[in-house]
């Protein structure tokens, strides 16, 4: 999932989701327009307006359900928080956290510190592009001079 959204806004929500599907003869696929629907009902009501007039929330609703359309074994999501409104961010760390604990493998790159390790198991911190720690999440929470030094303010 890019950062940013990049949704096609002049197709419905629906659209949107349906053109992202991935097939596979014979095989089950656990990600369905219905599925994607139940995990966010604000899309349901939505389901024929056109996905730019849709508010930034839930465009990331949107964006987030069309990359789970593609069955992917690892959700990749870059800044899925950017220019969020702090309740959507909420909602949207909710979401991953239920995607998390039904199994999704997710590869999150976020600048949201609280959000990022409120759902990561392992982090890795880069400073300039060089790894400058690697470990738990738990890890990071417990070292202040790391998050003084590397992530500012928390």
């Amino acid at each position: 999932m890019p950062q940013g959204r990049r949704i096609f806004s002049s197709l419905t929500v629906q659209e949107n989701l349906v053109v992202s599907r991935q097939k596979r003869r014979g095989v089950a696929m656990p990600w369905t327009l219905e599925r994607v629907i139940e995990l966010f009902p604000r899309l349901k009501e939505r389901l024929q307006q056109s996905a730019g007039s849709l508010s930034g929330g839930e465009q990331q609703m949107l964006a987030i359900g069309r990359a789970l359309m593609g069955n992917p074994r690892v959700l990749l999501m870059d800044e899925p928080s950017e220019g969020l409104a702090p309740l959507i961010v909420a909602e949207v760390g909710r979401t991953l956290l239920r995607l998390k604990q039904e199994g999704q493998s997710i590869l999150l790159v976020e600048q949201n510190i609280k959000l990022a390790l409120d759902l990561a198991d392992e982090v890795v911190i880069l400073n300039t592009g060089r790894v400058a720690f690697s470990g738990s999440a738990g890890q990071v929470r417990d070292d202040q001079a790391l998050i003084t030094q590397h992530l500012g303010v928390f």
